[in-house]
């Protein structure tokens, strides 16, 4: 027997064992509360003869004690009465719970045998599992022979199938290694002219900037000239200024010549001072005409001039 049927025993067991009980104690305890009522009734019963025996004395006090004692007993006996179809209640419940205790005893029984029936259809099956177990054994011992040879077999051609492949792996990758070095060799040419030519191009590079800053010596050494150009420039226009105004004021203060007004330009005073020169040209040749000795007016050196008319015929003009 299993540790499942013995807890099914024990469990059905215990039921069965405590129900009887049970009912027994209830039903004892509904009998005592039935004695109690009958006694209470009684009780009542002998209080009620008394009291109408008292009653007599007092008419009006008894009538309304025996209308309280009346429905005081009225009231005891439907307790009664409903104990005691709570009792009969009590005595149907128990005969039921005796029937479903033999029911669920013959279920007990029924099942117990199901039970051991299980258990001997379960240990012959498990000898028919150990004996097709064995054979299976031995069959699959055979077959894992058969087996282990043809996967043998089948690793040795994968086994070459892989090699002839690994070597024709390594072909390729030798090609390409060789392609590569090919190509690393021209990239390490190609960098040993690149860095000749930026070597080339440094010393370009240096030779500019030593140009440049040859160029800018030679821009600062004009820009000093320049200033010197701008000083020298400045200097020789002040003389010139200077000498513009000598010459107008030169030209214009001559006898005869009026002051100019607002400021000339340098044609006009040209003019004036040609207008001068002219005239004065003029008159020296008319000088000459009437025999007059005049100096000539392209000496340097001055003329004695002796005779008073010479000096007043100079002067005329000038009036």
């Amino acid at each position: 027997m299993t540790k499942a049927s013995l807890y099914l025993r024990l469990h059905f067991a215990s039921t069965f064992k405590i129900l009887p009980v049970l009912l027994s104690l209830q039903y004892s305890e509904m009998q005592q509360k039935g004695l109690r009522q009958e006694e209470m009734g009684k009780e009542l019963l002998s209080g009620t003869e008394i009291e109408m025996a008292s009653e007599e004395e007092g008419e009006n006090e008894a009538e309304a004690e025996e209308k309280a004692s009346l429905i005081k007993l009225r009231e005891f006996q439907q307790m009664n009465q409903e104990l005691c179809k709570e009792l009969e209640k009590a005595k149907t419940d128990y005969d039921m719970a005796t029937g479903a205790i033999t029911s669920l005893q013959r279920q007990l029984a029924f099942q117990e045998s199901q039970l051991r029936r299980a258990e001997s259809e379960k240990e012959m099956l498990q000898k028919e599992l150990r004996e097709r177990g064995n054979q299976l054994q031995a069959m699959s011992a055979k077959f894992s022979s058969l087996r282990e040879e043809r996967k043998r077999e089948e690793m040795m051609g994968i086994i070459e199938r892989e090699n002839y492949k690994l070597r024709q792996d390594i072909v390729e990758q030798e090609s390409k290694l060789a392609e590569k070095n090919k190509l690393i060799d021209d990239l390490q040419s190609k960098i040993n002219q690149l860095q000749a030519e930026v070597m080339v191009a440094q010393h370009h590079m240096q030779k500019q900037l030593c140009d440049q800053s040859e160029m800018q010596n030679q821009v600062e050494a004009l820009k000093h000239a320049e200033q010197q150009a701008k000083v020298a420039l400045e200097c020789i226009s002040a003389r010139f200024e200077r000498f513009r105004s000598k010459i107008i004021q030169a030209t214009y203060s001559a006898a005869g010549a009026k002051s100019p007004q607002a400021e000339i330009s340098d044609e006009e005073a040209l003019e004036a001072m040609q207008r001068i020169i002219s005239e004065r040209l003029d008159f020296h040749q008319m000088l000459k005409q009437k025999g007059v000795k005049v100096p000539s007016l392209f000496s340097t050196e001055p003329a004695n001039v002796s005779s008073p008319n010479s000096k007043t015929t100079k002067k005329s003009p000038v009036k």
